[in-house]
């Protein structure tokens, strides 16, 4: 692929101005209606295309295509998540407990305004299954669009070194540790096919399940 296609799509969207901002949310927002709809099955350029309203000349004005769409996707979701995480932390002290949040918001998800949660899960789903094929792929702009909710992760981690109660690391690296382990659980149980895999009930259970483990593995013990 040429090399001019592959600049950065924040790069292209701060060269456009307001209105190429406007029309990659757009995008953005018709590519997570899709997932929620029938997750990756169907989901190409034409598809967002259509379901945006827009152009396939100004579709490759912001974006190089599929994988670039989907990485600003994954940014959107995130940073949304972040935000979503900061205000279930709101009125906790404890680290650990901030911690649990954080976790049980990536493993299980909520809808968004006005959804319920089968398109929810089944956003989930298809990010999850993405995530893992662009960590090999594009690992590097993979890891540009998860750091809000590393960094929340590793602020949260350090806070509770600081106080004793998590034992001593890197909390850049535990963050990372965590985040690449839940995903590759939630994963390994929809590649599974369990039947309830994809349910509220289930994935709250396999939240439970990751949130013991890091938390044997993280706390102090005896707290």
């Amino acid at each position: 692929m040429n090399g001019d296609l592959e600049i950065d799509a924040s790069d292209r969207l701060a060269k456009s101005g307001p209105r190429g901002v406007d029309r990659a949310a757009v995008m953005v927002e018709a590519t997570l209606r899709l997932l929620g709809q029938s997750g990756l099955e169907g989901l190409n350029v034409r598809a967002v295309l259509k379901e945006a309203g827009i152009n396939r000349r100004v579709f490759y004005e912001h974006f190089s295509g599929k994988d670039d769409l989907v990485l600003a996707v994954f940014a959107k979701s995130v940073q949304l998540t972040a935000d979503a995480c900061r205000s279930d932390m709101t009125g906790i002290v404890s680290p650990v407990e901030r911690l649990r949040c954080v976790i049980f918001r990536l493993a299980v998800g909520d809808p968004r305004p006005g959804e319920d949660w089968g398109p929810a899960l089944r956003r989930g789903a298809a990010l999850c299954r993405e995530h893992l094929r662009l960590a090999e792929a594009r690992p590097e702009r993979l890891h540009a669009a998860l750091e809000p909710v590393l960094e929340l992760m590793a602020q949260t981690i350090a806070d509770g070194i600081a106080e004793g109660i998590i034992r001593a690391g890197s909390p850049g690296r535990l963050s990372k540790l965590i985040y690449n382990m839940l995903s590759t659980t939630v994963h390994a149980e929809l590649l599974a096919s369990v039947a309830d895999a994809g349910s509220p009930q289930r994935r709250c259970a396999l939240a439970e399940e990751i949130w013991e483990f890091c938390r044997s593995a993280l706390v102090v013990a005896g707290i």
